[in-house]
């Protein structure tokens, strides 16, 4: 998807007079797991330019979209896969016409730093006999744990793994379950593994095997409260800075 701005060329960057005007505002935002990096800066900078407060759940896609189904009280969904805000705006429960994709993401292995681990070896690294458990996001809910399934099919390496995989509902927890040394090695966001946290704890190396593009998109909920702040959340991911940010943490922006 194609952005609106060009890079090299100065957009203005201007809120409407009237958002200026009023008292701080709440934007709630619902944002998937391998976000939790990158985006509190990018929040912090929107706040910065306006009189909002935002507040951010972190989770899995699939458990937003039920949530978001279900009525809960979300402004704004960033979904880690362009599926669910299309399902959502299907339904007439989100602005179709508010579709944005805000990035690609990338799937790596992630692994502690004690483990010695190889993951230069990619997917193979999955056969060694001192991984017992692998750790990846639920596929059912996660756009990350589909891709991670569909790597090792197309490495022909699920059946041989399957038996040693473990699930967190989400991508953060799929990250805790390797951290916490009940998983030897896991299916994660590059986002994530460039995270402070990751970074300071393990190594990780990409995958290559193929598996379907990590398309991730927002959509503003059709009954966001403040729909006018929502939009101006978006065309704020849209800026050539926030894109720097999001590059940072291993994500691929669109082309400009």
């Amino acid at each position: 998807m194609i952005w609106n701005s060009l890079r090299g060329i100065a957009v203005a960057w201007v809120l409407p007079a009237a958002l200026l005007a009023q008292a701080p505002k709440q934007l709630t935002i619902a944002a998937a797991s391998d976000l939790q990096a990158a985006l509190p800066e990018i929040v912090r900078a929107f706040e910065g330019s306006a009189p909002v407060r935002v507040t951010v759940s972190y989770g899995s896609s699939g458990t937003f979209f039920a949530q978001i189904q279900n009525g809960a009280p979300f402004d704004l969904f960033l979904s880690a896969d362009m599926d669910y805000p299309r399902q959502l705006a299907k339904a007439g429960l989100a602005d179709a016409s508010t579709l944005q994709q805000y990035a690609t993401g990338h799937l790596v292995l992630w692994a502690r730093r004690e483990s010695k681990l190889d993951l230069s070896r990619g997917l193979a690294a999955l056969t060694d006999a001192r991984v017992r458990r692998v750790a990846i996001a639920n596929p059912k809910y996660a756009p990350y744990g589909r891709a991670a399934v569909a790597a090792l099919r197309s490495a022909r390496l699920y059946d041989t793994v399957q038996a040693k995989l473990v699930m967190g509902e989400s991508l953060a927890q799929a990250a805790q379950l390797v951290e916490s040394g009940n998983a030897d090695i896991g299916l994660l966001s590059r986002s994530l593994a460039l995270g402070p946290a990751l970074q300071a704890e393990g190594i990780y190396g990409d995958v290559r095997a193929p598996y379907p593009a990590i398309e991730q998109a927002g959509i503003i909920v059709k009954t966001s409260r403040e729909p006018a702040l929502a939009r101006a959340f978006m065309a704020f991911l849209r800026r050539d800075d926030t894109g720097r940010q999001l590059e940072r943490f291993g994500f691929t922006v669109p082309s400009r």
